[in-house]
């Protein structure tokens, strides 16, 4: 499977500044694509092998992905994920109108702002061309910092560094946090990916 009027962060900076911004995400179950397990209280979705018996309707997103209940129009939000025991997942946002019937390619032009991690210790960014990243440690938890007014950031958690950042990006309509956890790689990658709080 997302011009500064206000405050430009840094790369360096660190992320605790971003605390006083951090939002409740969960996962909205009418978005999930039907091999996606959700746990009851949204903060929790892996693959799973079977195809549920979910109904058709227009939120329900394909190839893998869960979108959040939350949708933000304005303003600055974060948010933190563990991916802890993963050998394959992908995070960040989507905008509202994005094609959810069709696998699209994960670029801001196609209005999706992502970073991932593919084939256990392959990062990338997925630019308007894809960037690999060189990561001395692989992040146990990932933090999400969107600025409406241009900016797509992510962060290890744990060292507070500044992963990969999409700059001067233009949003139109809502953005919501979007996931995807992976296939199950025969039980190689069948941890969740799991939201938390700051």
């Amino acid at each position: 499977m997302l011009r500064f009027l206000c405050i430009f962060f840094k790369r360096s900076e660190s992320i605790r500044s971003f605390s006083s911004l951090s939002v409740d995400v969960t996962l909205d179950p009418d978005t999930a694509d039907p091999y996606l397990i959700l746990s009851e209280d949204g903060k929790q979705v892996r693959y799973g092998d079977i195809e549920q018996d979910v109904p058709e309707i227009p939120e329900r997103v394909v190839d893998r992905s869960v979108l959040a209940k939350q949708g933000f129009s304005s303003g600055r939000f974060y948010y933190e994920v563990q991916v802890k025991g993963k050998t394959h997942w992908c995070l960040g946002v989507a905008r509202e109108s994005i094609n959810r019937k069709e696998e699209i390619t994960a670029s801001p032009n196609n209005g999706v702002w992502i970073l991932m991690l593919v084939n256990e210790n392959q990062y990338l960014a997925c630019d308007n061309q894809y960037v690999s990243l060189s990561l001395r440690v692989k992040p146990e938890k990932v933090g999400v910092f969107v600025d409406k007014e241009g900016l797509v950031s992510f962060y290890d958690v744990e060292s507070r560094s500044n992963l990969y950042s999409f700059t001067g990006q233009t949003f139109t309509d809502k953005l919501y946090p979007a996931f995807d956890p992976g296939l199950n790689d025969k039980g190689k990658n069948s941890s969740p990916l799991i939201i938390s709080l700051t």
